[in-house]
């Protein structure tokens, strides 16, 4: 027998699964690329804005230098963004890095870490990868049950992870229900606000979390510009919390984790209020015409407060691999979300709405 290497927790971790690329799904049905809808990974379909891109390119000339290791300007340009000194902000290699230095600066093996059912499947990996215990929290209405992963947290806990709004179910938390979590969390327990889908919230659900963070020291609230802000592909987020947590954070980071191009693209979309404003109002048209299409259908969905919609495709648990394949087949691209214990459901990003009616036509045949 050959001997096995690296500690029993890193192999138990199962490797995180992506949406599939257009080029991998061309391949395999024998499918022009230019004919695939993918809808599978919450991107921006609109893509980067040309005030990144113009950004990029005045960048480039500097690319044979490493990156500002500090991220001194965009760390400036969010200070004044979301009025916080700059040494309260982390800057990750996308808020996925966020979170796993986060458990790493704060977790020791064998503590423990918790998070909800049906919650964002980086809060397992980050968990299993410090050797930390997980405490998961059956689901509320597919979403947080805040009073309930309150009532578990144990004197060894050191992280809770909170998804709002929540991948993949889509569920959103009032401030006012957060805020009382807050005050119910021990000091010593870091609480992550993971607001990745943040900017897609209606204006009556908006609220600026980062003014907790002077109130709560325990508190770090998680963003990113992988999704509203259209830079998925160059993997940018941050996080704001108090200097004590966020000279851990900057310890465990890696040297040049946001690249010279990512840095002056991001600068350039935080104040991109145009694109923004583009991006809200496609996705509120794109998720009623889901709604009206699922209704149609007789599908049972989650209401949804980001740019996904997560809807029940049949009764049995091959339903949605099932019906994933037959979207396949037809060149369109979603999310079967099976690991996540919903084998019977599939996640849709909300595209363009040309996009969008390729694949409800789609499902229709799949369902068919």
């Amino acid at each position: 027998m050959s001997k096995q290497y690296g500690p029993d927790y890193v192999r138990a971790i199962a490797p995180y699964q992506a949406g599939k690329p257009i080029a991998e799904v061309a391949r395999e049905f024998g499918l022009d690329e230019a004919s695939i809808v993918k809808l599978a990974s919450n991107e921006n379909p609109f893509g980067i804005p040309e005030s990144s891109r113009a950004a990029m390119a005045a960048a480039a000339a500097e690319l044979g230098r490493y990156p500002d290791a500090n991220g001194f300007e965009l760390k400036a340009a969010l200070s004044k963004r979301y009025n916080v000194p700059a040494d309260w902000i982390t800057l990750g290699n996308g808020s996925n890095d966020i979170l796993e230095i986060a458990a790493h600066a704060f977790v020791q093996a064998g503590q423990s870490v918790v998070y909800s059912q049906y919650s964002f499947a980086v809060y397992a990996l980050a968990t299993q990868g410090v050797g930390a215990r997980a405490i998961v929290v059956p689901a509320k209405n597919y979403g947080h049950d805040l009073d309930a992963m309150a009532a578990v947290i144990e004197p060894d806990t050191r992280l809770v992870f909170i998804a709002n709004p929540n991948n993949p179910t889509g569920t959103f938390i009032p401030a006012a229900d957060i805020e009382a979590f807050l005050n119910k969390v021990p000091e010593h327990v870091i609480v992550v606000l993971d607001e990745a889908y943040n900017e897609y919230l209606a204006p009556e659900h908006q609220f600026e979390s980062a003014d907790w963070v002077r109130k709560y020291p325990n508190l770090m609230v998680s963003r990113t510009f992988s999704k509203a802000y259209g830079l998925a592909g160059l993997r940018v987020g941050f996080a704001i919390a108090q200097p004590h947590v966020t000279d851990l954070m900057n310890r465990i980071r890696q040297p040049f984790n946001v690249n010279s191009l990512a840095q002056a693209a991001a600068i350039a979309a935080l104040n991109d209020q145009a694109f923004l404003e583009q991006g809200a109002k496609n996705n509120a048209a794109g998720y009623q015409q889901f709604v009206e299409a699922f209704t149609e259908l007789g599908l049972e969905f989650v209401p949804s407060y980001g740019n996904f919609v997560l809807v029940r495709v049949g009764d049995d648990e091959q339903a949605g691999a099932r019906v994933n394949l037959a979207l396949l087949k037809q060149g369109v691209i979603v999310r079967p979300v099976g690991n996540y214990g919903l084998p019977n459901w599939l996640r849709v990003s909300i595209g363009l709405p040309a996009e969008n009616a390729v694949f409800i036509a789609a499902l229709k045949k799949a369902l068919g």
